[in-house]
């Protein structure tokens, strides 16, 4: 794994990089949670889907949105963010010209800017959403929804409300050809805690039957 600076629109922006070993390999992005609530690229959760997303062979990016660590500018209450993360998505497609998918996964406040990617970018191919914060941003920008994905919450979450992610869910379902994964983990709280191996475990199961959906309708 690499540290890199990649050049952004507030500046350089700090991330690191995993390149996977195999030709057109699939590659994400993984987005961390709110910056002014001491959110970094090292979050746990965030760690954990880049680490997931690598295990499975995707070229893998995780990033310090702008003011965070040694990245550049400062917090912009989302646009700026979005920005970066559009930004870090061309570094790495540079980087993997001729990916077999493209992806994104986002924590909270990055689960947010996930969202609004998937509207800026059509070249996605899927999303991991944990905890987005339905309660705290308007999600109405997903009308309709590009593509298909997973949405995680912890059962005992006591930032983002259990009731607005499934009230988000449930739009998004009723969306036509869309098809959302919705889990909620028994026991976790907002941050996971202790339970990232469980988050870790449907997070691989979920991709590994996206990335081989022949083999899922093999197996009944």
């Amino acid at each position: 794994m690499s540290e890199i600076l990649i050049a952004g629109p507030a500046g350089r922006i700090q991330a690191r990089y995993l390149k996977a070993k195999e030709r057109n390999a699939p590659l994400a992005i993984t987005l961390h949670p709110h910056p002014e609530y001491g959110g970094t690229m090292n979050n746990k959760v965030t760690y954990a889907l880049f680490r997931t997303f690598a295990d499975l062979g995707f070229s893998t990016l995780r990033f310090n949105f702008r003011g965070v660590g040694c990245s550049e500018g400062k917090f912009d209450h989302g646009e700026g963010e979005l920005s970066d993360a559009a930004a870090c998505l061309d570094w790495i497609q540079v980087q993997n010209p001729e990916p077999r998918q493209c992806w994104v996964a986002g924590f909270s406040f990055g689960a947010w800017i996930c969202m609004q990617l998937l509207m800026r970018r059509p070249e996605l191919d899927g999303f991991i959403a944990v905890a987005p914060p339905a309660n705290m941003y308007d999600f109405s920008f997903l009308a309709p929804c590009p593509v298909s994905g997973m949405i995680l919450q912890g059962s005992k979450d006591e930032i983002v409300t259990k009731e607005s992610v499934a009230k988000l869910t449930a739009k998004l379902t009723a969306q036509r050809g869309l098809y959302i994964d919705y889990r909620v983990i028994p026991e976790a709280d907002h941050y996971f805690t202790n339970e990232i191996p469980v988050l870790t475990s449907h997070v691989q199961q979920y991709l590994t039957a996206a990335l081989n959906p022949m083999a899922k309708i093999a197996n009944g």
